[in-house]
Formats: structure tokens, C-alpha cells, sequence
């Protein structure tokens, strides 16, 4: 604000003297640290637009008004520098580090802010957060470094983007993923597309005081991403190349082997014969006798009734015939990532440029998971006269690769599922019966064991081993492949007029191709033996254009006054175009005109529409005293005419009271407190699948329910002409510090209640219709955020960086339209939370019988299956089994820890995110946890199973019969949901000055990157973070990279 004051004065002074004559001023900046100069420190006479940069020795010319009085010099990472001009014709500036970035800009809806004067709250991450990281989505950077933001873990597929939740869940059936928004428009594209080396700031607005001017897209909070520009008078050609590996970052879950598995398979049909009444000789004759005919396959050399013996173990003379029986060793590998990119930049007095152009060709883990992506940018900002500025920031992404299909946690195409599932019994390729050794086709080739092969004279596998299937040959043989094309861009005009007054237009399209490629093989699997294509075309378009006019003016060097006003116009379309076809007719082409038979042919356009007004009020006295209010309202196309408008406001204060004259501190040099209130709307209205439902409240239909060549229609839905915004209303109070001149850091308390939820209501069956949207709904949430960091240690050449953040949220449900609902492991009441447990009550094992005991709904005393056991009405019966609320899968706190050693030219990073308490319900473990296995794999904790009387331990017996009580869904699967995860590790050395001018170079830095190096969680091979709901499923597992790279500048 002081800046923006003075720049005031000096405009009213320059106004009379604008002929005046300029005078010269040179000098060098330098700092402790360089003492040989800093390079591209800005120079600027202060309360103008007039400044250079520094050169290659730190040194500048610089042509100032005769009525120039002050130069402020300023430069990332260093503390600003003013010096009084006077006489003076050489200035010469020694800088010093500033830990504390105390002058910090905050980018925020429409335009920017003082961090000493901003009254909402918001994290930035700046662009060296991100450099040198070894990743190709720009969201991966923000896991543990935002306090009050939690993501998932980035999947391991090339590409993915993982999840992002603000102070935490927003809704219920609409969405509560953020707002993305790039240089200043909300952005429609895959956040894929965007080149992490392109990000020059990437800020985190958390309340609605600072997000509520986004309106109707703003209830989950908004991620602005700021794109680099060019720097006037310093041309900058920079080339970056990485070349790495990635491999798998979770191991496998810890599973038995051969030798232990047919032993607990025997002992699974033993118990369930002596359950059956029989004798236990009878018993183990008939699970030695039948072994094989249930699993189907003898790996040994020893007869099939011989492989386990009356006594229940392993034949000692059983030797081991086959290979190749763990089927995981097929489908991963070493996956390789390049990555090479070069930017350059710079500018004149009045225009400057950035361009960009960055290859990246990434190879997952798993066979065919792929991405090759091609991206350019090109960023051009001129002042064309003293009052008229524009710009135009052009972006294209063109991508394609291959997809891992684990989209369906129990699919057999799913390669996590199917190969973690398989028995250790499995070949993946068919071997000979008698000998092992692998059975080849005509061509020499070695053939794939379906489990079915009968007509190879091979057996079939055991049931729960998938015989007919076989998911290395059908990730082979399948395709699950994209080719995106997106082009982006932003373009503005801005005038400024009668002194304070600016306008400002901006207009900005986002425009995606995406082609969609499946084909399901003929030889194995679900399009077998026909073969089946299909293909989706879907083109997304979206267009921005706004219009903002802004006052500002300072009134007795005291007085900083903002008005902004402004108007929004979004058009969102996505048209899509679908077919599937099967009976293929030539081997090798997948082409949709290969086929014969079309399946479905389809096409819709769908369209989302809003239009907004807002405006913005910001006043600050004296740099004391800042108070902001905003109100935007909105009208959307998924709401009826009638009601589509919703008004939005927050209101936010903040006291400085640093700045205060009765506060006479030199260890604080900040502390603020500051509060806000505002209401923010939400229209992302989810369908039951996930999808956006742009017709909440019209009338549908279904189409397709034809009577022979007589057209029909089913409706779909009922109008719900009353249907209105969701709405998010958040309180926040907040204490900014920084102190010792070395720290900063935030303590938060935030109350988000989401009121209006919408939600699909049950209907009378008369009807004719399930349900129907209502706003009937509240939720909320609470929580605390705490951060600090800075320089803990400054010794000479070493340095000792380190911050860390931490947070909580609770959340709880204020009203709903039902008494309860039940979704998978929770229930939904009032007074619980979203992600309360609802599971059946395990109580553990019967030390006599090795049956699994629940506590009991109800006793009868002529049922063997119920009993009271140390006063606790106990039940094996499953069905009798008592529900009830049994953990929460939101963790106590989490957050991240960051540490950044440098030595002279090394630098040393180290980024840990973790999360403690929380319940997750482990489903994989459940699975592989089986009394009756049937030919799946089971895990290691099954040897700890109840085997005699007076066994103490929480595994039930394996027994055939019994398993369907045991392996149902209870709170037997909850286990501790913290984890600690190594996140990034960077090594970098840069080269000395010396070496550089030798080599004509500005600058070189060579590094080596390792990212999610390790996780410790209450399970090994866990993926503990891959979801906020607190449930494991089959799907594809981090990848953990190790990458080198070389930066060079020139």
C-alpha cells in the first residue's frame, strides 16, 4: 500500500514537471552471499513504472526523472532495498536474505494484495517450490505444503491428478473439488496439460472472504495458478532436461506362498467337514482326497492326495515344478520418464515475452501406462501508451498415451486386482503337469494359462482364481488409449483514465479434442471371442469474458481506497459422440468400420451457462486498519428461471498491530489479526456417477425404450423448479506473525457450514419415480491451521531452512431430509460426520470353537449360534449381527514438514507428509483375509488363524462353510489410517560465479530428484492416502521416481 501511496504522490508531482530532464545513475547490488553481484535485481524509481534489471555482475544504468527521489531495489528471496537518491550519480546496494518475505503480493480474485494488508486467507506456493521436481502434474506439488488443504497421493498412471479437499468436504452429492483458476479465469482443461515449468505462483485462497468474488464456483475454495512472464531488459534462454526411472513406491500386500498355502486350504475343508459331523480321521482324509479337485493344480512331484498329509502339513519330499507363479513380476517394470524443456524471455521498456516448449515421455510401472505430452507456450505483454496495456497468453498441449484399466476395483481387467488376488498355485504361462516346463505354441512361443486350458490337458483353476481369464494377456491385448489436443488462452486490454480509474477486459477460451480408444481382444477376456471397439469424441469448449473497471486512490497519504465492479459472462459446452461396435472382422485393425454389429451409437451436446455481476471493496488506514467486502451474484442454467440468482458476499477485517506506535517490539515484525465472514454458492451438481448433471431441475427422459419400430420414451426424473444454490458460509479468524526476523507463520480457526444441500429424496411410489432433488441439508466444518517456518540456521555458508505446517477439520451433519441413510461402510445421520464408520460389531474369536463372535442384535436362547460370554450377548450369525458407529476416516491432524540445507552451492530439500489418527477400511485386506479362499491368495496374517481349542487370536478357523460368516463386512477390517510419507527428496548444486563467466553461461544447476520414496502406515503395502473416504480399493499404486537433471541459463 505505501508503494501504491507514493507512486500517487509521485504522479501528481510528475504531472507538473513532465518536461523535465532525466538524470543517469549506475551502480552494483550485491549481497553477502554473492558478493560478485546479483543478477536480475529489480531497480525502480519508486512511485513510478520506471526500472531496470541487474546484469550478469549485478551491476545497472538506470535513466530517473529529475524529480526522482527514491530507487528501491528488490529481489526474490531478499529484503527490498530503498535508498534516497540526493546527489548521488552512483548507488551501490548490498542486500540481505529475507526467510520472512514480508513483502509479499498475494494474487487473489480480480487482482492482488498486500500481505501485510490482506484480510482473507491464503497459502502461495512459489515457482521454486515446484522447480526441479520431478513431476508432470502441477497439483502433485501441493501434498504437505498447504496447511488446511488434503490430497490424495498422486496415482502412479502418467498424468493422473490426484484429489484436492480445502477445509474439508463442502457437499454430498455436489461436487468439493476446487476451483482452478489460470491467470485469472477459471480453467476447463485437464490440469495435465499445464507445464509445471511454466508456474511462476501458485496461490491457495482458503476462505470465502478471499474467494467469495469467483461466486457460484468458489464454495470449496480456489487454487489460482499465475503463468511466468518475461523481465523487462533481461533476455533469458533457460534449457532443462531430466531423465529418470520410476518402479512401484507401496510394495505388495504381504501374501503366502505355495508351501503355506496348500496347508491352510487343506485345514479350510477339514474344519468344514468336522462341522459337518464327521470324525477327524474322515476329515482330513477327505481334504487330503480332495485338495486338488477344488484348487486344480499339483505344483509338485508328488501324486495330488499327497501333497498334504493326515497331519495337516506339507509332503517334506514336495518339490516345486513350476515358474513364473507371481503374476505381478509380468505386469510391472522399470518405468522411464524424460522430460526436456526451454524457455525463453525477456522485454523491452514497454513489452515483454515469455515462451516455452516442453517434451515429456513418461512409462509407468505397469505395462501399457503411458503418456507422451508435447507442450508450447507463448506469454506477450506490451504498454502501447502511457494509459493502454495488453497482453495475450496462448497456450497447446497435445498428449496421448495408454491406460492401466483400474477403473473397477474388482475387474478382472484391473491388473491390481486380478494379480494381487491369484493363488500362489498359478502359472501365468501354461507348464506341463508332470515336468513344469513350459508348454509352446507352433511358433515356439509360450502359452498364456487361461486356467480353463482343458483342450493342453491342463486342469482349471480353483473358482476364486478367475479360470477363463488372464489379466497379463489381456493387458497385452486390450487398448485403453487417449489423444487430447487442448488450446488455451487469455487476452486482455487494460486503460487506465482520469488518473484513478482502470478498465480492464479480459477474454479467455478453453478448448479440448479428446479421443477416446477401447478395444476388448478376441483370444480372452470380456470381448472375446467376437472382439469388440469402441470409440468416444468428446469437444469441450469454454469461453470467459469479463469486464472490470477499478478505482483506487489514496487520500492523505493515510487513506488506500479500492472499488472494483465488474461483469462475468461463462459458456461451457462439451459435445460428445459415441460408438461401440463388436464382431471384428480382420485380426489387427481396431477401426470401429472392422465390425460388424454396432452396440450403441449415441451423441448429446450438454451446455452450462452463468452470468455474474460483483463487486469489490478494499479500504486500508495508515497500513493499520484493512477491511474488504465483496458481492457477486450469479444465475445459473441448472436452476429454473425463477430462482437461478444467487447473491454472494463476504466481508473481511484485519488489524496490523505491528504498526502500531504503542507496540515497540523488535522481535515481532509482524503480527496482524484478522477475521472474515462469507457466503459462497455451489452449482456442481454430481449425477450418480460422478458426473456433472447440468439438468438438476427439468424433467428428463430416457430414451431408446422403443416398441419395435414404434419410438418410446421413460421418464427419467421430475422437474424440481424450486431447486436452489447450495451454499457454503465460512467464518475465519486468523493471527498472522513473523518474529527474530527470521520466522512467519499463521495460526487459523475456520467454521464452514454448508447449508441448502441438495440431495436425491425418496418418493411415494405412486409416482411412479424414486426420488427427486430438494435443498434439504447442512453440514459443517471446523478446524484449526497452524504454520511456521524460516531460517533456523545461518552460519557462514550453511543455512538451515525448515517449515511446517499442521491441521485438523472435523466435520458433522447439521440436517438431512431422512433419520439415516447408509452408504457402503457409513451411515448418514445428524450429529455424525460423512465419514463415520457404520460396520457390524466384531467382538473376536471363540478361544473353543475358532468361530468369529459378534456382539448380537438380538438373543435367543434355543439358538446354538448365540451365547453370552462375560456379559457381552454374542452371536456367530453374521445376520444377527449388531451395526453400529465404529471410527472416522478423518485423521486427528495432518500436514507436511519441509527442510532446506544449503552450503555454498549445494542445496538439500526434504518434503515429509503425514496424517495421524483416522480409521481406514482396508477391503483388500478383508479379500485376501478369506476362510475360504477357493484358489485366491490370501495374506500372511492368515497363519495366525485359530487352529485348537484355547487359541487365543483375533483370525477365525479356516473352514469352508464357515467363511460366509466371517468374511463379511465389520469393523474386524478398520485399522489406523496414519502414515508418514518421505514425499520429495532434491540434492542440487549450482555453479559458482566464476566457472559460469568462464563458461559464458548465467547460470547451472545440476540435481538429482527422488519422489515418494517411502511410506510407514499401519499395513505394508496399504495405499493409505489414496482416497478421503477411508477405504483401500484395487487401484493403481504411486509410483516412486529418481530422476537427474541439468538446468542450464543463458
Amino acid at each position: 500500500m505505501k508503494k501504491i501511496l507514493l507512486g500517487f504522490v509521485f504522479v501528481l508531482l510528475a504531472s507538473v514537471s513532465v518536461m523535465a530532464q532525466n538524470k543517469t545513475i549506475t551502480g552494483r547490488v550485491t549481497s553477502p552471499g554473492e558478493p560478485e553481484g546479483l543478477i536480475g535485481v529489480n531497480v525502480l524509481v519508486k512511485g513510478t513504472t520506471i526500472g531496470v534489471v541487474t546484469d550478469l555482475d549485478g551491476r545497472y544504468t538506470l535513466l530517473a526523472p529529475e524529480s526522482a527521489t527514491t530507487l528501491v531495489f528488490s529481489y526474490i528471496g531478499y529484503r527490498s532495498v530503498e535508498e534516497q537518491i540526493g546527489n548521488r550519480s552512483e548507488i551501490n546496494v548490498v542486500m540481505e536474505e529475507d526467510s520472512q518475505n514480508l513483502d509479499e503480493v498475494i494474487i487473489t480474485a480480480y487482482g492482488t494484495a498486500d500481505k501485510g494488508n490482506f484480510t482473507g486467507s491464503a497459502i502461495a506456493l512459489k515457482g521454486d517450490q515446484i522447480a526441479n521436481r520431478p513431476i508432470n502434474n502441477v497439483v502433485n506439488a501441493i501434498e504437505g505444503q498447504a496447511p488446511g488443504v488434503i490430497t490424495t497421493s498422486a496415482s502412479g498412471q502418467p498424468g493422473s491428478t490426484p484429489a484436492v479437499r480445502i477445509r474439508g468436504i463442502g457437499s454430498v452429492n455436489s461436487s468439493s473439488s476446487p476451483l482452478y483458476v489460470v491467470d485469472g479465469v477459471p480453467y476447463d482443461g485437464a490440469l495435465s496439460n499445464l507445464n509445471p515449468e511454466d508456474i511462476e505462483d501458485m496461490t491457495i485462497l482458503k476462505d470465502a472472504s478471499s474467494a467469495a468474488l469467483y461466486g457460484s464456483r468458489a464454495a470449496n475454495g480456489v487454487i489460482m495458478i499465475t503463468t511466468k512472464t518475461g523481465k523487462k531488459n533481461k533476455p533469458i534462454f533457460n534449457l532443462r532436461l531430466q531423465q529418470g526411472i520410476s518402479s512401484r513406491a507401496l510394495p505388495e500386500y504381504d501374501r503366502v506362498n505355495a508351501d503355506q498355502y496348500y496347508p491352510l486350504i487343506w485345514e479350510s475343508l477339514r474344519n468344514s467337514q468336522l462341522g459337518n459331523g464327521a470324525s477327524g480321521a474322515d476329515a482330513a482324509a477327505f481334504a487330503s482326497n480332495n485338495l486338488i479337485d477344488i484348487l486344480g493344480y499339483n505344483i509338485y512331484n508328488v501324486p495330488n492326495d499327497q501333497i498334504v498329509g493326515l497331519d495337516g502339513t506339507l509332503n517334506p519330499n514336495a518339490r516345486n515344478n513350476f515358474q513364473g507363479l507371481n503374476w505381478f513380476d509380468e505386469l510391472e517394470r522399470m518405468g522411464d520418464r524424460k522430460e526436456y524443456n526451454m524457455t525463453y524471455s525477456g522485454g523491452s521498456e514497454k513489452t515483454d515475452f515469455y515462451t516455452s516448449f516442453n517434451y515429456l515421455n513418461e512409462k509407468g510401472f505397469i505395462i501399457q501406462s503411458d503418456i507422451e505430452r508435447f507442450t508450447g507456450r507463448l506469454n506477450v505483454n506490451t504498454q502501447a501508451t502511457d494509459w493502454l496495456k495488453t497482453g495475450i497468453n496462448l497456450s497447446a498441449t497435445l498428449s496421448e498415451g495408454n491406460n492401466a484399466r483400474d477403473g473397477g476395483s474388482n475387474s478382472f481387467v484391473n491388473p491390481f486386482f486380478t494379480a494381487r488376488s491369484m493363488g500362489p498355485i498359478y502359472p501365468v504361462f501354461a507348464q506341463n503337469m508332470q515336468t513344469g516346463g513350459f508348454i509352446l505354441d507352433e511358433f515356439g512361443n509360450r502359452i498364456y494359462d487361461l486356467g480353463d486350458l482343458e483342450e493342453l490337458g491342463l486342469p482349471s483353476r480353483g473358482a476364486g482364481a478367475y479360470p477363463g481369464r488372464h489379466v497379463v494377456q489381456e493387458t497385452l491385448l486390450n487398448v485403453d488409449r487417449f489423444d487430447r489436443d487442448v488450446i488455451s488462452s487469455r487476452a486482455y486490454v487494460e486503460a487506465k483514465f482520469l488518473k484513478n480509474f482502470t478498465f480492464r477486459t479480459n477474454i479467455a477460451t478453453d478448448i479440448t479434442s479428446l479421443l477416446d480408444i477401447g478395444y476388448d481382444n478376441t483370444i480372452v477376456g470380456d470381448g472375446a471371442p467376437a472382439g469388440r471397439t469402441r470409440r468416444e469424441n468428446i469437444r469441450i469448449n469454454s469461453l470467459t469474458f469479463n469486464q472490470l473497471l477499478t478505482y483506487t486512490n489514496t487520500f492523505k497519504e493515510k487513506h488506500f481506497v479500492e472499488v472494483l465492479a465488474g461483469h462475468e459472462n461463462y459458456d461451457y459446452q462439451v459435445n460428445r459422440q459415441f460408438i461401440s461396435k463388436q464382431d471384428q472382422i480382420l485380426a489387427g485393425n481396431i477401426e470401429p468400420d472392422n465390425f460388424v454389429t454396432i452396440n450403441s451409437a449415441t451423441g448429446r451436446l450438454d451446455r452450462d451457462r452463468i452470468e455474474s455481476y460483483l463487486s469489490r471493496v478494499n479500504y486500508v488506514y495508515d497500513d493499520k486498519y484493512s477491511f474488504s467486502a465483496s458481492l457477486r451474484t450469479d444465475a445459473s442454467s441448472r436452476f429454473f428461471e425463477d430462482v437461478r440468482w444467487g447473491t454472494f458476499f463476504s466481508v473481511g477485517a484485519a488489524w496490523s498491530i505491528d504498526q502500531e506506535d504503542f507496540f515497540d517490539s523488535n522481535f515481532f515484525q509482524m503480527l496482524k489479526l484478522r477475521a472474515s465472514y462469507g457466503e459462497v454458492g455451489n452449482n456442481s451438481i454430481l449425477n450418480s456417477g460422478g458426473g456433472q448433471n447440468y439438468y438438476p431441475w427439468q424433467a428428463l427422459y430416457d430414451l431408446g425404450f422403443n416398441n419395435a419400430s414404434e419410438p418410446g420414451i421413460l421418464q427419467a426424473s421430475l422437474s424440481a423448479l424450486d431447486l436452489e444454490w447450495e451454499s457454503n458460509n465460512t467464518y475465519d479468524l486468523g493471527i498472522d506473525f513473523a518474529f527474530a526476523n527470521r520466522f512467519t507463520g499463521a495460526l487459523e480457526y475456520f467454521n464452514r457450514e454448508s447449508q441448502n444441500l441438495i440431495f436425491d429424496v425418496p418418493l411415494s411410489l405412486t409416482t411412479g419415480l424414486e426420488s427427486r432433488f430438494l435443498n434439504i441439508g447442512t453440514m459443517s466444518n471446523t478446524g484449526i491451521e497452524f504454520n511456521v517456518g524460516g531460517e533456523i540456521i545461518r552460519s557462514g555458508d550453511f543455512k538451515w531452512n525448515a517449515n511446517v505446517n499442521v491441521s485438523t477439520f472435523n466435520n458433522e451433519f447439521k440436517e438431512l431430509p431422512f433419520d439415516e441413510q447408509i452408504e457402503g461402510t457409513k451411515k448418514y445421520v445428524v450429529g455424525r460426520s460423512i465419514y463415520d464408520f457404520w460396520l457390524r460389531d466384531w467382538y473376536g474369536v471363540d478361544a473353543e470353537t475358532g468361530e468369529g463372535l459378534y456382539r448380537a442384535e438380538e438373543y435367543a436362547e434355543d439358538d446354538p449360534r448365540d451365547r453370552i460370554v462375560n456379559g457381552d450377548t454374542l452371536t456367530t450369525n453374521f445376520q444377527n449381527a449388531r451395526f453400529h458407529f465404529a471410527g472416522n476416516a478423518t485423521p486427528d491432524f495432518f500436514g507436511g514438514l519441509t527442510n532446506t540445507f544449503t552450503y555454498k552451492g549445494f542445496s538439500l530439500n526434504i518434503l515429509m507428509s503425514f496424517a495421524v489418527g483416522g480409521d481406514i477400511y482396508d477391503g483388500i485386506y478383508a479379500g485376501l483375509m478369506s476362510a475360504d479362499p477357493d484358489g485366491g491368495a490370501l495374506h500372511v496374517d492368515i497363519l495366525n488363524r485359530w487352529t485348537q481349542p484355547g487359541d487365543v487370536t483375533d483370525v477365525p478357523k479356516m473352514d469352508v462353510t464357515g467363511a460366509a460368516q466371517t468374511n463379511v463386512a465389520s469393523d474386524r477390517w478398520l485399522t489406523d489410517a496414519s502414515y508418514l510419507n518421505l514425499r520429495s527428496v532434491n540434492l542440487s548444486y549450482t555453479f559458482p560465479r566464476t566457472l559460469l563467466e568462464r563458461w559464458k553461461m548465467r547460470g547451472a544447476t545440476v540435481y538429482v530428484a527422488g519422489e515418494n520414496l517411502g511410506w510407514l502406515s499401519g499395513r505394508s503395502g496399504m495405499y493409505v492416502s489414496g482416497t478421503f473416504s477411508g477405504t483401500t480399493s484395487n487401484t493403481f499404486t504411486p509410483a516412486r521416481t529418481f530422476t537427474l537433471g541439468v538446468n542450464l541459463q543463458l
